[in-house]
């Protein structure tokens, strides 16, 4: 493994530097998309490439992926069986309005629900218009079907819901809801763990309770079984519906093909999207049957919801997943990283937790990482934070050991370089 250059470990120390990290990639992306809404942070690499756990950016440098989009391309970059798929529907059908039956999307429903404890699928094409979708329904369910007028969704501080209006304003962080007031009513949000505070704020309004089993944007934060089941027993007292989240968890990610599958119970509602599809845009909100009344004709829509293209790749990626057992895969996988991990990082009180399911892993670091992201580019390792203070890994659920022992010494050594 090479050795960290000056100008890596000056960015890793501390040492006086022209100007922030911050501003430099700020300001990268203007010079590149003059005509694009600076709304992202973009970091000044553009790749062009990708295969596996690898990927290539114009200037012919390569980068091992542990953050594989946001944990999207959880069978890797271009995977074949996927490919082949999405180009025979390419020679076929692209795009036909819902208003007819489209034959992939009763496939792909069928997958989803013979493996899971659902019964109806709702197509879509984000985690956002997944968990729309799901807040939709609960509130119809109430208000249609059983006729309580209840509206309000409790969610938890930290979580991460979307960017759609109703989804920030489930979502339990504040930085996503500046500037864009007044929002929408019908949201509470508490203290993750704090069980007095959740009871107080269930009303005869409430209509359900919404949560991640792993808030990976909060921190990567596992939410405690305890805790849980007394949510689900919530549920039932109060006659809420339950909603699990699942658009970062889902499909293997965590070790099990649902992140709530770890935890015995059965949401009433869950939503997917990143790895449901590898790539290709696509959301999936998934109840149980006693709610299928509340989404009669007319009630909800979707113009590129499930498409023939959509369809075809989900069908693809969910067959591969589990005619690998990818689930198991990624549990087995997620405990030799984090083994080693531990490992290699004992010997720093910099690091303060490993924590995690399957190959969603967080480090929660004694100080801001923002400067160890950016290093691990230079040294052709990508992954991403979680929160100013937690290193977020996310590699594909094929990644092999040698590439984790790769990633391993690279990470170990930018963070005993910060360390010091």
């Amino acid at each position: 493994m090479s050795e960290l250059t000056q100008a890596e470990k000056d960015s890793l120390t501390g040492a006086p530097q022209d100007r922030s990290v911050e501003k430099e990639v700020q300001e990268a992306a203007p010079a590149k998309l003059s005509a694009v809404f600076p709304s992202y942070a973009r970091y000044d690499i553009s790749l062009v490439k990708g295969k596996g756990s690898w990927v290539w950016d114009d200037q012919g440098n390569k980068y091992l992926d542990f953050m594989c989009g946001l944990a999207v391309t959880s069978l890797g970059h271009a995977p074949e069986k996927v490919g082949a798929k999405l180009k025979a529907q390419i020679d076929t059908l692209w795009h036909v309005s819902n208003l007819f039956h489209i034959p992939g999307q009763d496939r792909v429903a069928a997958l989803l629900t013979a493996n899971s404890c659902a019964d109806q699928v709702f197509f879509c094409n984000s985690g956002a218009e997944a968990n729309e979708a799901a807040i939709k329904l609960a509130r119809r369910y109430h208000q249609k079907v059983k006729g309580t007028g209840r509206y309000e969704v409790i969610t938890f501080e930290q979580s991460f819901h979307g960017r759609t209006l109703a989804t920030l304003t489930a979502t339990g962080q504040q930085k996503v809801k500046e500037g864009f007031l007044p929002l929408p009513a019908g949201f509470k949000t508490v203290p993750l763990h704090d069980l007095p505070a959740l009871k107080a704020a269930i009303s005869e309004n409430t209509a359900a309770i919404m949560l991640e089993m792993i808030l990976a944007e909060g921190g990567v934060l596992e939410v405690q079984q305890e805790f849980l089941d007394a949510v689900v027993e919530l549920c039932k007292e109060h006659g809420l519906l339950l909603i699990v989240d699942e658009v970062q968890t889902g499909m293997g990610r965590t070790g099990k093909l649902f992140a709530h599958q770890h935890y015995g119970i059965e949401p009433d509602i869950f939503t997917l999207a990143k790895g449901v599809a590898s790539g290709f845009p696509a959301g999936v909100m998934l109840g149980k049957g006693y709610l299928r009344e509340a989404f009669s004709p007319g009630s909800h829509a979707s113009t590129f919801g499930g498409t023939p293209l959509a369809a075809a790749v989900m069908e693809a990626t969910i067959e591969t997943m589990l005619e690998d057992n990818l689930a198991q895969r990624a549990a087995e996988m997620g405990e030799y990283l984090k083994g080693l991990l531990r490992e290699k990082l004992a010997d720093t009180p910099f690091v303060q937790e490993i924590r995690g399911k399957g190959l969603l892993i967080g480090i929660e670091c004694a100080a801001p990482v923002a400067d160890i992201v950016l290093a691990g580019q230079q040294r052709g390792l990508l992954f991403v934070q979680a929160g100013p203070n937690v290193i977020r890994l996310l590699p594909n659920l094929y990644v092999s050991t040698e590439e984790i022992h790769q990633a391993v010494d690279i990470l170990s050594e930018l963070i005993h370089t910060y360390a010091k």
